[in-house]
């Protein structure tokens, strides 16, 4: 007995001590400035090899993020727009923002459609990427798993692609709990998504709704996604251009991107309009287009 109770606190110990050393942080370490996986712009730093520019991160690799809006403001046209960037690199449909595949999967759950609208995204994500080689892009329809099964999908599917996860697309994060108010559910949710991303090394971008009339992600999982992400990105129809809707860098651990807008066209496609927002101004920043859109 004595000898079990032993063993076990040496396997304990040596658990601890390999967890020490991939915890600990050294402060005089070089450490890069941590991956884009899409971007809008870029910033200059001056780093201890001189002056450096990196891309102003919408999302990094290793972290979460996630995408809140009122019902129907455009959630699903927007992760198409992003999704798009981040197969082609850049493209006509998303202005300036760019994606940094280098070669990773677009994986996109969706928890909420059936299988049809899945399948409508997904051709609508294609032709946005246009005429290149898709490589590795995986969409689901999960509609009909339980709450606790599509987690348990989510992470089946990163461990079997490890080593090429990239850009992570859950569309909507509610699902995934059995109520979006219920504190263990919501807390044991969000830190298996923060545990997948550095585990897998991908950036994982979630959907969830704004409570009605507010301005907040609803529920507690609204509250714990806003305290652990990366980044909050808030939709908002716009008051000014009638079906443009208005996309706001909420919160950033990192250097926070401009406001932008997009609008979907006539053939349902989403693209960025070439002005960005400005609360103070108004629409006065122009942004440049890199080609014209073709109709």
């Amino acid at each position: 007995m004595v000898e079990d109770i032993t063993e076990e606190k040496t396997i304990e110990n040596n658990y601890m001590q390999l967890l020490q050393q991939d915890c600990e942080v050294f402060t005089d370490e070089v450490m890069e400035y941590p991956p884009s996986a899409i971007s809008l712009g870029e910033k200059t730093l001056n780093t201890k090899k001189g002056f450096k520019k990196v891309p102003i991160p919408i999302g990094t690799y290793g972290n979460i993020s996630f995408v809140q809006a009122p019902s129907k403001t455009g959630k699903t046209f927007f992760l198409s727009l992003l999704a798009g960037v981040y197969l082609s690199g850049q493209n006509i449909y998303g202005g300036n923002l760019k994606g940094h595949r280098d070669g990773r999967c677009l994986i996109h759950f969706d928890t909420e459609m059936g299988l049809w609208h899945t399948q409508k995204v997904a051709q609508r994500i294609e032709n946005m990427a246009g005429d290149i080689d898709l490589g590795c892009y995986k969409k689901y329809a999960l509609r009909k798993l339980g709450h606790r099964d599509m987690l348990k999908f989510i992470e089946y599917t990163l461990k079997e692609n490890e080593g090429n996860n990239g850009l992570i697309l859950i569309d909507g994060v509610a699902d995934l709990v059995s109520d979006v108010n219920d504190i263990k559910d919501g807390n044991e949710c969000v830190r298996t998504l923060m545990r997948l991303s550095v585990e897998y090394d991908c950036h994982i971008m979630t959907v969830i709704h704004s409570n009605y009339g507010s301005d907040k992600a609803t529920g507690h999982l609204g509250s714990t996604l806003y305290k652990k992400c990366e980044t909050a990105i808030s939709l908002e129809k716009s008051t000014t251009h009638k079906g443009r809707v208005d996309v706001k860098c909420k919160l950033s651990r990192g250097y926070s991107f401009d406001n932008f807008s997009f609008e979907v066209n006539q053939y349902e496609l989403p693209l960025v309009v070439g002005e960005i927002y400005d609360p103070m101004e108004g629409y006065v920043r122009k942004q440049p287009i890199n080609k014209k859109i073709p109709f």
